[in-house]
Formats: C-alpha cells, sequence, structure tokens
C-alpha cells in the first residue's frame, strides 16, 4: 500500500534533519576514535548510553504519521534524533535507513513453556520441556528461507519516502548472539540444568554439542544464501560499543559476499555467574570456541562478572577483542588481566538513575572510580539495561554530559 503522502511528508523532513546531523564533521571524528579504540590504541574513553526507558516515557515524543509501516520509521527516526538532540555520547549517525532483509528460520521442534509476571521487567520463570531421557536430535537443524519479494517491497518503499534525502540499503544478518546456555536453561530449566553438570555431564555435552552445531549450521546457510552483512561500521557488537574497524572485512574480500571471517561474533554465558571458571571451560568456552572461531573478531560477555574467568577466556578465544565488564565485576582484578590486550566494556550500575533523589555527584564519583581502576586500559563505557529514570528523562542527558567530560580527563 502507497505511504499517504501527509505521512510522507512527515518522514522525509525528519529525514532532512537527520542527514543535516550526520553530515556534520563530529560523525568522521567519532568513527574515527572508535577506529582508534577497536585497534586498541584508543584517544579516550567512549561513551555510550542505550536508552531502554521509552516504556516510562514515551511522551517524550508525539508521533503524526497514521500508516502503521510510516510510523515505525517515524518512531525510529525521533528516537535517533531525540537522543542526538539530549544525549549527545558516541553514537555515530549515518545519512542512511536499513531495510532488513526478511529471512525466515524454520522451527527447532522445542517451544519453551514460561511463566512471566505482569512487570514489563519482572523475572520469568522457565518450566521445563526437555527431561533427562530426551535424546538432543530432538532438536531439529535450521532450515533458512528468504521472502525477496516482502524484503523488495519494502525497499521500493523505502526508496520512495527518502528518495533524494537518505541511502536506504538492504541489510542482512550483522549480528550474533551464541548463548547456548542461557537458551538451554529455558528448555529445561535452570536448577535441572546446575543438576545435569554434575550428574549427566555427557547427556548436557550431547545437547550443547547439537545446539552449536545447529548455530554452525545456521552461519554456513547465511553465508551460502548471501545473507550476512557486514557489522565493521556504527553498530554494537554485543552489548558492547560500535565495530567500526578497518581491521574488517578480511584482505581477501570481494566486495560482495560477506562471510563470518569479514564479521565480528559475539558469546555469552550470563546464568554462569557463580559458576566455577573449571565448569564455565567445561560447559561454556568449549562451544562457544567452536562458534567464535568462525569470527574475524570477537566480543565476549554480558552481564555476568568474568573478573575470576578472563585467562581461561583469552586461552579459548584467539580473536577477542572487547569483554563485557558488568557492573558486579571486580574492574581492578579485570584491568590487571585485559591491560592493554583488549578492550574493557565497562558497564557502570544503572541503577544509579532509579534513586528516589537524582544525585550527579555521585554519578560521577561511581564513574570516577571505575575509570581510574581502569587507567591505562583500552576503555568504552556502556550505560545499558537502563530500564527506569523514575520519569524523569533529564537525569540520562545530564548523565551523558557529566560522563563526556570526565572521559577527556583520561584521554591518553
Amino acid at each position: 500500500m502507497a505511504i499517504p503522502e501527509r505521512d510522507k511528508a512527515v518522514l522525509r523532513e525528519l529525514a532532512k534533519r537527520l542527514a543535516e546531523i550526520a553530515s556534520l564533521p563530529i560523525q568522521q571524528e567519532k568513527m574515527e576514535l572508535w577506529r582508534c579504540l577497536n585497534k586498541l590504541k584508543p584517544i579516550r574513553p567512549m561513551v555510550l548510553l542505550l536508552n531502554d526507558t521509552w516504556h516510562e516515557n514515551k511522551d517524550e515524543i508525539k508521533l503524526e504519521c497514521e500508516d502503521e509501516f510510516a510510523r515505525s520509521q517515524e518512531w525510529m527516526l525521533r528516537r535517533m534524533l531525540y537522543h542526538f538532540e539530549h544525549m549527545p555520547d558516541d553514537h555515530v549517525y549515518e545519512a542512511k535507513v536499513y531495510c532488513p532483509i526478511t529471512i525466515r528460520v524454520s522451527s527447532r521442534g522445542i517451544t519453551p513453556n514460561i511463566d512471566r509476571p505482569q512487570h514489563e521487567f519482572g523475572a520469568a520463570r522457565f518450566n521445563p520441556v526437555i527431561s533427562e531421557k530426551d535424546d538432543p536430535t530432538m532438536l531439529k537443524m535450521p532450515e533458512v528461507t528468504v521472502d525477496w519479494e516482502e524484503t523488495e517491497r519494502n525497499y521500493e518503499r523505502l526508496c520512495e519516502i527518502y528518495d533524494g534525502i537518505l541511502t536506504v540499503e538492504k541489510r542482512g544478518v550483522y549480528s550474533h548472539w551464541f548463548a547456548i546456555i542461557d537458551e538451554f536453561i529455558q528448555w529445561r530449566g535452570v536448577e535441572n540444568t546446575f543438576i545435569d553438570m554434575i550428574e549427566r555431564p555427557e547427556w548436557l555435552h550431547g545437547w550443547l554439542e547439537r545446539m552449536t552445531q545447529w548455530h554452525l549450521c545456521l552461519l554456513e546457510q547465511y553465508e551460502k544464501l548471501g545473507l550476512l552483512s557486514l557489522n565493521n561500521g556504527p553498530v554494537n557488537i554485543g552489548p558492547g560499543g560500535l565495530g567500526v574497524t578497518d581491521e574488517l572485512p578480511q584482505p581477501d574480500f570481494d566486495g560482495v559476499h560477506v562471510r563470518t571471517k569479514d564479521q565480528w561474533g559475539h558469546a555469552t554465558t550470563q546464568i554462569f555467574a557463580d559458576v566455577s571458571p573449571a565448569m564455565h571451560e567445561e560447559f561454556a568456552l568449549r562451544y562457544e570456541s567452536k562458534f567464535l572461531s568462525r569470527f574475524g573478531l570477537s566480543s565476549y560477555g554480558c552481564c555476568e562478572p568474568l573478573h575470576n574467568k578472563l585467562e581461561i577466556i583469552k586461552r579459548w578465544i584467539p580473536n577477542l577483542r572487547r569483554v563485557s565488564i558488568s557492573p558486579w565485576a571486580d574492574v581492578e582484578k579485570a584491568a590487571e588481566s585485559l591491560g592493554k590486550d583488549y578492550i574493557m566494556s565497562l558497564k557502570p550500575n544503572p541503577s544509579i538513575f532509579s534513586i528516589e533523589q537524582w544525585d550527579i555527584k555521585l554519578a560521577e564519583r561511581k564513574l570516577r572510580e571505575m575509570l581510574e581502576k581502569a587507567r591505562g586500559c583500552v576503555v568504552e563505557i556502556l550505560m545499558k539495561d537502563l530500564h527506569t529514570c523514575r520519569k524523569q528523562p533529564q537525569r540520562m542527558w545530564e548523565w551523558v554530559h557529566m560522563a563526556m567530560k570526565l572521559v577527556e580527563e583520561f584521554a591518553n
């Protein structure tokens, strides 16, 4: 269906503003800062705030379009413009919009049984749907199909909307998230999985190997079908910073057919926060290394504290470049282990935004303490998992301005 002219006019005005922002010299300056960070030659720590508070701050943005497709585009554009205007961190803005290639993956044959609370961010309970008698072959290998007709329709609509203002680019799979233990517990349950590690390790290994092969089969099909897209530009790598680098794609890249070795990969096992390094190695890293070895560069971790496991992670993942140091990690220990050889993706505790009385001085003190412990390392700061600011978005604005000023003190 055609986009109403009024909706189109709204989108084109927003697109013109984005194009103006993308043309500012600061965008290329920040691209270079990320490029230096990712090659382990940082100019200064980089800063990103990932805003997940829209559920309570949706009134900050007023949509004008009526068509559903147009409203989704308007929501995307207005969020980017809002972020640029109020939270000028190290995000990079392009005069470009992406048209996702419509990709479908066949059913795994296993459906989770989940009890979800009413609260949007409440903890879910995963009820077991597989037993110790079940064979891993019940997990069906993936079959990938592409709806090129739908992709082309969406592409043409976007080209019509943004003609002469923004570049429209088709994009396939550019982000990878390998977390098979975190997936497995959704079928088996947390307690059962931990018991399996002790009482049924070989049975569990059979499942983890099957799941690893499922993901590798998926990668092979993506690559064969030409569905991979480069992620060496201003896109987030896993839960970390932007992937801007001139180390990817590989020197033999033909300019058209993207391979996994031309991309960043990512893996994590968040549920192993309190699991020993030995068990982390046995049940996570031996499989994660198989997956990540397919990529040119890799990042590791998310919310789990990794300071006591960094040595084994480095040993198992030779193409490792960035590591998540969560709010619950020992930053000092992590800095000692990572040094200048890896990117420390520092995650300040987002609970600072949820306190009753906003205290920017406290937030600055907490961030300064982290940066002092990581002084001399290759550092990026990711304020993420930010689900509330008590309906006071100004808290985020102030934090970004504070953080951007503070990192200048830690410039090399």
